[in-house]
C-alpha cells in the first residue's frame, strides 16, 4: 500500500462489518455540515479524495470510507458483492457508526449513482448531493467511449478492447489500468495523478475488479435499479459537476442528471474524469460553495475597508526546506521597509522557519497552524543521505495542495498588496491553473530554475523532468501576467547552462528572458565577520585551536552525515591534537542521539550560525546552497557532500560554487571512508582561498523590485 503520508490525519478510524465484510472509515474536521466523500469503481480507493480531505476539513465535518474491494476494506468474491445498493448499505451504515444524522454527500464517477440512490433511499438523511464526472446508466447517447464485449474474448488488445474480462484475468489487467488511466486524465502534465492511480489499482487484484465491474453494471444477469427512477425520488439539491472532455462518461450524462433532479450544472471546460485530483483548487471552491448552504449562518457580519484607508500589506511565504530561506527572506524584508516604513509584513511559514521568524520578532499568521510539514514529508523520503528531490516534490502534491488552500483561505479573509513567495512551489503553481484567484501583485523568487533528471534515472525520468518543465514554460508564456515580478536570487552565471528537456529552451536563455536578477542573499555583511580574531573571541573560541565546523541544515536528511564525520574526528584529531569541532544538529536531530566524541560539541539550534561557521578554520556541511555560499561570502574552506539524488545540490548547486571557486566536493561514498574523510579535513583547515566576491547588495536589489509592486 502507499505510506506517504497524507496532509492531514484523521481524527477518528474505525471499520464497520455488514455480512463479513468490513468497511474502513475516516473521521476529519469537525464543523458543520458533515460531508460524506463517497468511494468509486473499486480500482481506486479513499485516497482519490486526497487533494479535498485537508481543506475541507477545515470548515466541515468530513467522512470518507474505502469501498468494498480495495484500500483497507475488504475484497467480497463475486458480483453479488457489488452490486449498487451493497455500496449504498455500506454507506448507511458508515453514517450509523459514526453518529451521522444527515450528510451532504459527494459522489465522483459510479460514486454519483450510489449518492443519488442513497438520498431516493434515506431521503432524511441527505441533505444534499454533489456528484462529479458522474458515471451511470441513465439513458444518454454515449460516442467518447466505444462499447465492447464484456464476458467473451477480447476482439484486441487496443483500445476500450481492453475493457473485456478474460483480458483483465488473463494478464492484461496492467495493461488496461494504464489506458484507463490515461483516459480518465485526459489533461496534459498528468503523470503524477495517473501514477497514483495506477499504485492504487495495483492495491487490489484483476479478479476483485471483474466482480465489482459485473455487479455495478449488471453483467451478472441482474440487472440494476434504472438511475431515473432513484432520481425521480430525490428530494435534495444536487450539483452536478462534469469535465467536458470526460472520456470515460460524457458531459451528457451530467446534463441529463441535472434535468432528472433539478439540479445544476457546472461545465468544466477542458477537464477529463478525474477534476478532484486533476482541477483540485476548483473542485474544492464548488464543493465549500455548495455545502455552506446547509451550514450555520455566520453570526460575525462581514466587514470592509475604503481602499484608500487601507494600510500596505504584504503576504510574505518562506519555504522551510532549508532555513537559508528564512535569513535571505528576513534580509530582504528588512530591506523593503527601508522603502515602505509603514508596510504590515505578515508571515505565511511552519517550523522550522516560524522559529527564526518569531526569534525576530516577525508577525507570523496564524493560518500558519494549518500548514501540512513539508520537512516532515522530506524526512519521510530520505534514505541514507540520499533524498531523491525531484520524486520527493512530485510525491508532496497532497501537502502542496493543502498548502495552497490554506493561502486561498487568507486570501479570501484579507487583503494585501502584495504577495511574495520565496520558493513556495504551491503558490505559483495553483495560481497560474487559476488564474482568477490574483487579487494582488505576486513575486515569486527562486535561486534555481529547472527540474533534472538524474542519470541513473533513465528515460523514464528525463521525459517526466521535462513534462514539468514543459508544464511551467506553458503556464508562464500563456498567463505571463500571474507574476508581477520573478526574482532569481543571483546571476545570470548562476543559472545552469542546460536544457529545460528535449524540445525545450536551454534553462539559462530562458531564465534571463524571464527573470529579474538580484544577484546573490547573504543575509549579512561579509564585513561584519572579516575580522576572525575578534569575532572568535566573541564566542568564545581560544584562539590558537583550530575549529572545525559541522552543520547539515534544517532537514532530519543530515544525521547519517554527521554520524559518518563523527567516525572520521578521532583520525583527524591523531593529526591535529587540539582541534575542537562544533557539531550542529539542526532543529531535527536530536543532539541527545548522536555519538559522543572527544573535542566535540554538539549543539540543536545554533543563533547566528554564519558568524560560526566564518570563525572557523574548516566547515564540512551537506550540500545546500544557502550554508556553501555564506562561507564562500566569508572566505572560509569548506567540504560540501551533496545529497544523493539531490538534482539541486548536485547540478545547480554545485555549479553556482565551482563558479565562485568555492569549497571542495566530496561524494558520500569517499566520506564513509573515515580515513580519507579525515585526510581531507586535516588538509582543509587553514587552507587559503581566494573565491570569486560574493554579492552584498542582493537583499537591496531583491527588496527595490518587489517596493514597486506596493
Amino acid at each position: 500500500m502507499n505510506t506517504t503520508p497524507a496532509a492531514v490525519a484523521p481524527l477518528l478510524s474505525g471499520t464497520v462489518a455488514r455480512d463479513g465484510v468490513e468497511i474502513h472509515y475516516d473521521v476529519y474536521g469537525e464543523g458543520s455540515p458533515t460531508l460524506l466523500l463517497m468511494p468509486t469503481w473499486s480500482v481506486v480507493h479513499s485516497r482519490i479524495w486526497k487533494a479535498q480531505i485537508g481543506y475541507l476539513a477545515r470548515h466541515f465535518r468530513v467522512l470518507t470510507f474505502d469501498g468494498r474491494g480495495n484500500g483497507q476494506s475488504g475484497r467480497p468474491r463475486g458480483p453479488a458483492a457489488y452490486r449498487d445498493q451493497e455500496f449504498v448499505d455500506d454507506a448507511l451504515a458508515v453514517l450509523d457508526a459514526t453518529g451521522t444524522a444527515q450528510a451532504v454527500v459527494v459522489g465522483l464517477s459510479w460514486g454519483a449513482t450510489w449518492s443519488l440512490q442513497l438520498a431516493a433511499a434515506h431521503p432524511g438523511r441527505v441533505s444534499g448531493i454533489v456528484g462529479i464526472a458522474s458515471s451511470c446508466n441513465v439513458k444518454v447517447p454515449r460516442t467518447v467511449r466505444r462499447a465492447t464485449d464484456w464476458e467473451g474474448p477480447a476482439a484486441s488488445t487496443r483500445g476500450w478492447d481492453k475493457y473485456n474480462r478474460q483480458y483483465w484475468l488473463g494478464g492484461g489487467y496492467d495493461d488496461f489500468i494504464g489506458f484507463f488511466f490515461n483516459q480518465m486524465f485526459s489533461e496534459a502534465h498528468s503523470t503524477k495523478q495517473i501514477e497514483d492511480a495506477v499504485g492504487w489499482a495495483h492495491e487490489t487484484t484483476a479478479a476483485v475488479i471483474a466482480d465489482a465491474t459485473a455487479g455495478m453494471h449488471g453483467y451478472d444477469g441482474i440487472e440494476s435499479v434504472p438511475i431515473e427512477r432513484a432520481c425521480a425520488l430525490v428530494r435534495c439539491p444536487v450539483l452536478l459537476v462534469h469535465g467536458a472532455d470526460d472520456r470515460i462518461s460524457p458531459p451528457s450524462v451530467g446534463q441529463r442528471l441535472a434535468e432528472l433532479t433539478g439540479g445544476s450544472l457546472v461545465l468544466l471546460e477542458g477537464a477529463g474524469h478525474g477534476p478532484p485530483a486533476r482541477l483540485p483548487v476548483k473542485v474544492n471552491h464548488l464543493i465549500r460553495d455548495f455545502a455552506e448552504r446547509f451550514g450555520p449562518v455566520p453570526t460575525v457580519p462581514p466587514r470592509w475597508t475604503a481602499s484608500q484607508r487601507r494600510p500596505r500589506r504584504v503576504l510574505y511565504l518562506s519555504s522551510p526546506i532549508g532555513l537559508g530561506h528564512a535569513r535571505r527572506d528576513l534580509a530582504v524584508a528588512d530591506a523593503l521597509r527601508k522603502h515602505h516604513p509603514e508596510v504590515e509584513i505578515s508571515w505565511l511559514a511552519q517550523p522550522p522557519v516560524t522559529g527564526v521568524l518569531q526569534a525576530a520578532g516577525e508577525l507570523v499568521h496564524p493560518a500558519s497552524a494549518w500548514l501540512a510539514s513539508e520537512v516532515e514529508h522530506i524526512d519521510n523520503e530520505a534514505g541514507e543521505h540520499d533524498l531523491h528531490a525531484f520524486q520527493a516534490i512530485r510525491r508532496m502534491d497532497e501537502i502542496l495542495v493543502h498548502n495552497f488552500m490554506v493561502f486561498d483561505d487568507v486570501i479570501r479573509d484579507g487583503t494585501f498588496d502584495l504577495v511574495v513567495g520565496d520558493e513556495a512551489w504551491d503558490i505559483d503553481h495553483h495560481l497560474h491553473e487559476n488564474p482568477e484567484l490574483k487579487r494582488f501583485a505576486f513575486a515569486w523568487m527562486t535561486d534555481f530554475v529547472g527540474w533534472l533528471p538524474m542519470p541513473d534515472g533513465g528515460a523514464a525520468e528525463v521525459a517526466l523532468a521535462a513534462d514539468y518543465n514543459a508544464e511551467m514554460i506553458e503556464q508562464r508564456e500563456r498567463f505571463h501576467r500571474v507574476r508581477d515580478r520573478s526574482i532569481f536570487v543571483g546571476s545570470p552565471e548562476d543559472v545552469v547552462p542546460l536544457s529545460f528537456g528535449p524540445g525545450l529552451p536551454g534553462i539559462r536563455e530562458w531564465t534571463e528572458a524571464n527573470f529579474d536578477f538580484a544577484g546573490y542573499v547573504t543575509g549579512f555583511d561579509p564585513a561584519d565577520v572579516a575580522d576572525r580574531g575578534r569575532l572568535r573571541a566573541e564566542l568564545g573560541y581560544p584562539p590558537d585551536r583550530p575549529l572545525c565546523v559541522v552543520t547539515v541544515g534544517g532537514s532530519g536528511v543530515g544525521a547519517p552525515l554527521l554520524r559518518r564525520i563523527l567516525d572520521a574526528v578521532p583520525l583527524a584529531r591523531r593529526s591535529v591534537a587540539d582541534l575542537q569541532v562544533l557539531l550542529v544538529a539542526g532543529p531535527r536531530i536530536d543532539p541527545g542521539a548522536l555519538p559522543r566524541q572527544r573535542g566535540v560539541s554538539v549543539r540543536g539550534m545554533v543563533p547566528e550560525l554564519y558568524r560560526h561557521l566564518a570563525a572557523a578554520d574548516l566547515a564540512v556541511v551537506q550540500g545546500g546552497l544557502t550554508t556553501c555560499m555564506e562561507l564562500a561570502a566569508s572566505s572560509r574552506p569548506f567540504i560540501y557532500v551533496p545529497l544523493r539524488h539531490h538534482f539541486e545540490q548536485n547540478f545547480h548547486v554545485r555549479h553556482r560554487l565551482e563558479r565562485y571557486g568555492a569549497g571542495q566536493c566530496m561524494e558520500y561514498e569517499q566520506v564513509c571512508d573515515p580515513d580519507a574523510l579525515a585526510a581531507a579535513m586535516v588538509a582543509g583547515l587553514g587552507r587559503t582561498v581566494h573565491y570569486r566576491p560574493v554579492e552584498t547588495d542582493g537583499a537591496a536589489r531583491a527588496a527595490a523590485l518587489l517596493a514597486e509592486l506596493i
